[in-house]
C-alpha cells in the first residue's frame, strides 16, 4: 500500500548529528520508521543515543553506511551550501531514493545534481520539501507522522508542505497510501507526473489528490497526463488565488507573469482533464471524501 517507501525501506541520515538531524530522526523512530545509520565523516564510528534506548551508527560516507546497513533510502538534512555534495555522493553511491529536505539550496546546484540522477538508479525528491511518508509503514523526512497515522487508500502529491498536513489531516478517517511533498523550488527531482504515474500503477491507491501552487507550468503538464493517462479519480487544489501578479510568494518557483502560472490557468486545465478543483483545502478535502464515500458503494 505504498510509492516509493514501504516497510522496507531502511533509512540513513546525512546530517543525522545536527540539531535538525537529530529532531528529526527522533520523529521519524517515533513513528516506526527503520532508521539504520548516519553520515557524518567527522563522527564517523560513533554511535548515537536515541529515546527508548535506540542507538545508532554514524558512518563516514553514504557507502559505507550502504554497505554496512543495506539502506536504500537517504534523507538529507545537511545545510545548504553543503547539499549539493551530500547529494551527489548519494548518487554515486547508487541510493535508490534521495529525499533532500533542505531549503535555500541555490537553483543551480539543484539543477547539476538533478542531472547526475538521469540514468541511474536513484530517485530525488526535494529539495525543499517535507519528504514522503507511507502511514504505517515508514516516514522519510519532516512530516508529522500524528496526523494522519492510519494507512488508507488515498495517494497525495504536493508542492506546499503546510498543505500536504492540512490534506492529511482533513482526510485521516479515510487514510493515505502515500504522500509525497515534492517541494516548490522551480527545479525539483520528482513531480508531480511521476508521482500520479507511481499512484496510477498502485493496485491499493484508489483515488488520487494533487496539490499544486502558482507559478510554472507543472501542475498545467500534469493536467495533460492525467487526461491522457490517469483513469482514478483526481481532486486538486491550487495555492495562490489570490496573489498579486509579478510577485513572488513563498516558494521559490511560486512566480506570475501575465495569465501565465496563475491559480486560475492552473485550475481550468485540471477541469478540462476531469479533474475536481476545490477552492480551498477543506473544499478539495470534502470533494475527495465524496469519491471515497462513492468507491465504498
Amino acid at each position: 500500500m505504498a510509492i516509493f517507501l514501504n516497510a522496507d525501506s531502511k533509512i540513513i541520515v546525512q546530517g543525522m548529528t545536527g540539531s535538525e538531524g537529530m529532531k528529526h530522526t527522533t520523529r521519524m523512530l517515533a513513528s516506526g520508521t527503520n532508521v539504520v545509520g548516519g553520515v557524518n565523516p567527522r563522527k564517523a564510528g560513533e554511535q548515537v543515543d536515541f529515546p527508548d534506548g535506540v542507538q545508532i551508527p554514524v558512518f563516514g560516507t553514504v557507502k559505507e553506511a550502504m554497505d554496512a546497513t543495506g539502506a536504500n533510502v537517504s534523507v538529507v538534512f545537511v545545510p545548504a551550501k553543503f547539499t549539493k555534495a551530500a547529494v551527489v555522493e548519494a548518487i554515486e553511491a547508487e541510493m535508490p531514493l534521495v529525499v533532500c529536505i533542505t531549503e535555500g539550496v541555490a537553483v543551480k546546484d539543484t539543477t547539476e545534481f538533478f542531472s547526475l540522477t538521469k540514468g541511474t538508479k536513484t530517485r530525488l525528491i526535494g529539495p525543499n520539501c517535507p519528504g514522503i511518508i507511507s502511514p504505517g509503514l515508514s516516514n522519510a523526512g519532516i512530516i508529522p507522522a500524528d496526523i494522519a497515522p492510519k494507512p488508507g487508500r488515498i495517494g497525495l502529491v504536493s508542492k506546499s508542505g503546510t498543505l500536504t498536513y492540512q490534506m492529511m489531516y482533513e482526510l485521516r478517517d479515510f487514510g493515505f497510501s502515500t504522500a509525497v511533498g515534492i517541494g516548490g523550488d522551480p527545479v525539483i527531482g520528482t513531480t508531480h507526473i511521476d508521482c500520479l504515474q507511481a499512484f496510477q500503477d498502485d493496485a491499493d491507491t484508489d483515488a488520487i489528490v494533487m496539490i499544486g501552487e502558482i507559478g510554472g507550468d507543472a501542475e498545467e503538464r500534469a493536467a495533460a497526463y492525467i487526461q491522457a493517462n490517469v483513469t482514478k479519480p483526481v481532486v486538486g487544489y491550487v495555492a495562490g488565488f489570490t496573489a498579486p501578479e509579478g510577485k513572488t510568494m513563498g516558494h521559490a518557483g511560486a512566480i506570475v507573469s501575465g495569465s501565465s502560472g496563475t491559480a486560475a490557468a492552473k485550475q481550468e486545465a485540471l477541469e478540462a482533464a476531469g479533474v475536481k478543483v476545490g477552492k480551498t483545502p477543506s473544499e478539495t478535502a470534502a470533494l475527495m471524501r465524496e469519491i471515497m464515500e462513492s468507491l465504498a458503494g
